[in-house]
Order: structure tokens, then sequence, then C-alpha cells
């Protein structure tokens, strides 16, 4: 790419960064406690949440980094990350949502450790749960990472210095900003990536249909007859079929237990339209989580995964490939995609990551509730420190990565969400407000996650780099699920059918009169 195309998409980044912030501005008034920046102040469409919602889902992560696993390992990395978690995702949304939103809404939370707090009765399990939404932190690293790179391939600078403007400037609007402008970002982000990932499955679609050597698996064969098999056992995360099928299946179901997820729900304030709104979102999450088809296109267009001499990183696969593969203007319009992908989610955790941490463990801790007029200010100075904390992790994932920024981010990601899962599941599909089972079901998850991981228990974790995190996060939710069930049928069995009932009354019997009041 030449110098002059740097300037160019430089200009075209500059316009898009000024469109967002007319947006932040616009919303600045709308965040001015706690309770709006949480979950907004603004009946938004259907559509606007659902656009919001996927792009949330699917990120950098998956327009970035993904492909970057199936370009290296194949088919058995797309059967991964390209069906069976998405088919696991899109069960766990309509059957999690609506049930979580109808809790939600009735008491009022701004955040996952404070539905649990308040689900359960449990101060400390509100408080654990603070504390352990920093391991989120990880999946900000990753997105930052991830358009750092794709930026510094495009401008030609260093991507240290590019991640550092990035975090200052996206950590910055959201400060300001909340739900209110964090669901008209979304939005716009959202389209943008519709159109990039029609631009991205059809860059060789035609590939796909031609016979032989010269079709796009026949080219994929020729570079490595393992790109093409249904499990790769040289790769470190797609061996066999509890690795890509099993694994990624449950990890699935519990992505959808994060706080930046599952309160979307709570920005549509009418019941009819929930239906509408959970159809359009799987709808556009089955195109983009499509793209990471891109990555067999990639590895076909970088056979040796060699540019200019230099041999690839994973993680840059993808950049690389859109800056060779296309003109400049299809290339501008791709990179601002790509952007906006990352962003997206970033916008996400940057807006539910601090709150939690304000609102589950500052703000208890120091006896005050989100109605305190310094609820705000304590907000955005936490905001400052997540992303001082954010820049100091990017830098070490970007001079020595294991393998990927990806491994990092998925170790601190699928802990929460296995820890998370267990307390989220019982809290929707039970009515105990017993608080051994929630708090057991979430620290036999952390232990067993980071056991697996670290002490390298069974043989998957054996002599492996890097190792495979979605297997420490199944075998910790099975585990985690077992322990909660036995302690719950115990329970049930020793004071029978006599649980308290008043939380589930609340929330059935007069659940619309509550909503109305809780938004007023």
């Amino acid at each position: 790419m030449t110098e002059n195309s740097s300037y160019i998409i430089g200009a075209a980044l500059l316009v898009f960064l000024i469109v967002i912030g007319y947006l932040v501005v616009k919303s600045r008034e709308e965040a001015d406690n706690l309770d709006s920046y949480a979950v907004g102040n603004k009946e938004f469409a259907p559509l606007s949440v659902a656009l919001a919602l996927a792009a949330s889902l699917t990120s950098a992560a998956t327009f970035i980094i993904n492909p970057g696993f199936i370009a290296l390992y194949g088919v058995s990395g797309y059967l991964a990350f390209g069906v069976v978690m998405p088919i696991a995702i899109f069960i766990a949304l309509v059957f999690l949502m609506k049930r979580f939103r109808k809790y939600g809404v009735t008491v009022k939370s701004l955040s996952i450790a404070d539905w649990l707090g308040k689900r359960f009765d449990s101060r400390f399990l509100k408080l654990m749960f603070g504390f352990i939404s920093l391991l989120l932190i990880t999946f900000i690293v990753l997105i930052c990472v991830g358009i750092s790179k794709v930026l510094s391939k495009a401008l030609h600078f260093d991507e240290i210095y590019v991640m550092i403007g990035l975090v200052i400037i996206v950590f910055g609007y959201m400060m300001l900003g909340g739900a209110n402008a964090m669901i008209r970002t979304n939005t716009i982000q959202a389209v943008i990536m519709i159109v990039v990932a029609v631009i991205l499955l059809g860059s060789d679609f035609q590939s796909i249909f031609e016979s032989g050597e010269d079709g796009l698996f026949g080219k994929l064969a020729v570079i490595d007859p393992m790109l093409v098999q249904t499990f790769n056992p040289e790769s470190p995360l797609f061996r066999d079929f509890f690795e890509v099928f099993i694994c990624n299946a449950i990890v699935g179901i519990a992505i959808v237990c994060q706080p930046h997820i599952l309160t979307k729900s709570l920005m549509i304030k009418d019941d009819k339209k929930v239906n509408t709104f959970l159809l359009y979102t799987i709808l556009i999450l089955i195109l983009f989580f499509s793209v990471v088809f891109t990555g067999f296109y990639a590895r076909a267009f970088f056979p040796d995964l060699i540019q200019g001499g230099s041999a690839l990183q994973m993680d840059g696969i993808i950049p690389a490939y859109v800056v060779s593969r296309f003109p400049v203007y299809v290339t501008i319009l791709l990179i601002i995609g790509l952007i906006a992908a990352g962003l997206s989610t970033l916008e996400g955790l940057i807006q539910s990551v601090p709150t939690t941490l304000t609102n589950d463990l500052i703000l208890p801790l120091m006896k005050k509730n989100a109605s305190d007029p310094k609820a705000i200010k304590i907000n955005r100075w936490v905001t400052m420190i997540v992303a001082l904390l954010t820049i100091v992790l990017s830098v070490r994932q970007m001079r020595s990565p294991d393998l990927s920024v990806a491994i990092f981010a998925q170790n601190g990601v699928y802990a929460f969400f296995s820890a998370a899962f267990v307390p989220v599941l019982f809290g929707i599909f039970t009515r105990s407000k017993n608080k051994l089972i929630p708090v057991t079901g979430a620290l036999t998850a952390l232990i067993v996650h980071f056991s697996v991981y670290y002490l390298e228990i069974t043989w998957y974790m054996k002599d492996v780099s890097p190792k495979n995190p979605a297997i420490a996060c199944a075998i910790a939710l099975m585990v985690s699920v077992m322990v909660s069930g036995v302690i719950f049928l115990v329970l049930r069995i020793k004071h029978g059918n006599t649980e308290p009932q008043q939380f589930v009354q609340e929330a059935d019997g007069s659940y619309s009169q509550l909503q109305s009041q809780s938004f007023k």
C-alpha cells in the first residue's frame, strides 16, 4: 500500500471518528447517572439493539483474529468457530436472554453481578463477581491488539503507538456517552460490518465451486492435507471431536453469560418486541459468523504465510489479506469495517466492565449505591484505570504473544463465563434463593478452570503450546454444573419443595407494573 493510500485511509478514519464523536456528544446529556450510563434511558427499536448485540458478540475476534485460526488449521477451525459455536450461541440467546430480561427488568439490574446479588439476595456474590469481572479486561486487550494491527498496516505506524492512541480515544468517548452512545455507535458499526462481511465473503467466492487443484479446497489440500480434514491432530486447538464439537458447544452456550451480552435485553422496554429483537439478532449473526470463512481465502492467497519476505503472525493474516487483496478504495471500506467490528464489542466492554467494578465492588465497599451523585465520577476514574491496565497488557501481547492474543483473551474470558454459568443458569431456571449453589458453582468453576490450564490436567494440556482454554472451560463448566446440581438436589430432598417463592412471585405476578416503574 502506498503512502498516499495511507493518507486517504487516515482521512476516512478521521471522518468516521467525527461521526462517532457527534453521537457521543448527543448522548452526553443522557448519561447523567450510573443507571442511565449502564442501560440507557431511551427506547430503542428492536433492530437497533439487535445490530448492537450482533456487533458486540462478533467483534474483532470474528472478523480479524478467528479467521487466522482457520488460515492456519483449516476445516477443523471453521467447524469450531464458524458452525458449532454460533449454533450454541443462538440456542443460548433464545433460552437465556428472555428469562434474564424478565428478572433483570424486575429488579432493575445494571450488570450480571448486580443481577446475581439481587436474585440470590447475596452481597458476597455481588462483590465476588464484581471482582472476577476483571478477567474481562483480557478480551478488551484482544480487541485493542486486533484493531491496532489493522491500523498499523494501513497507516504504516508502529502498532504500539496506534494501540495507545486507540485506547485513549475509545475509552474517552465511552466514558462520556455510556449506553445511549453505545447503541447509536454500534448500530452504525454493525451496518458497516454487514457491508464488509459481504465483500470479504465474496472476495474469492467463485473458487469454492471450482474443481480439482484450481478450486479453493483443492488449493488448500495441496498446501497441507490437514487443512481439509475434519480434525487436525497437528493443531493445539482442534485435534479431535471433543475439542472441535463438545468444547465449542459448551463455550458457545456459556459465552452468552457475559454482562455486555445479556444486559442488551434490558434495552428493549416492550415485551412484545423481544421476539423480533432475537430474530433480527440471529439473522445478522449468521452473516457475521460466516466471515471466519475468509481464513480459507487468506491461506490460498498466502500459501506459505509469507508477505514481502516476512512470515505472517496469525493475528496479522487477515489485515495482510485485506491490504494486499483489494484496490485502495475497497481497502478503505474494509479497514473501517474491521475497526468497526472491534469497536462494537470494545465499546460494550468499556461500558460494562468499569460499571460492574464500580456498581458491584467499589460502591458497596464504600457503602454507596448507583443513585449517589458521586457514582458516575467514580465510574469514570475506574474507566481510566482499566484503560491504563489495557495499555500495559496490550504492549506485552504485541511483543510476545503465545501464538495469538486470542489465547490470552480466551483464558480470561472463558474463566469468567465458566464462573458465571451456574449462577445464571440456576438463577433463571430454578426458584431457589439458596446462596450456597451459585457461590459453590462459581468458585468450583474458577478453581477447576485454572487448575486444568496451569497444572496441565488431562492429556490435552500435556506438552503442548499454546494450551487450549476451551478444554479448561468445558471441564470447569461440567464439574461446576455437577457439583451445584448435587447440592441443589440434596437441599431439595432435605427441605422438600419449600424454597422461598417471593422472588419468582414478584417476577411473574407484577412484572408489567414493575417494568414500567423501573424505567421511569
